[in-house]
């Protein structure tokens, strides 16, 4: 089977790292990909502000996405 490249927001999120199998963690980081993925278009079309709050919204999201992460992984 041939595997297709990974979207700008897979790669941004690690998609492939999941080492323990999680579904929770695949579905928080397919969402926060799709998320990263409308925005990093939207960054690819605009210019000047729009561009520049594109941006700060995928790092947002990235950090988002690793709190989500460590929520659902999260051992007491």
């Amino acid at each position: 089977m041939e595997q297709r490249e990974q979207t700008f927001g897979e790669k941004a999120v690690g998609l492939s790292f999941n080492p323990s199998n999680d579904s929770a963690v695949d579905r928080l980081k397919r969402a926060y990909a799709a998320i990263i993925d409308e925005m990093h278009e939207l960054r690819a079309s605009a210019s000047g502000e729009a561009a520049r709050l594109a941006s700060v919204a995928i790092t947002e999201a990235q950090g988002a996405q690793m709190w989500a992460v460590k929520a659902v992984t999260w051992k007491d």
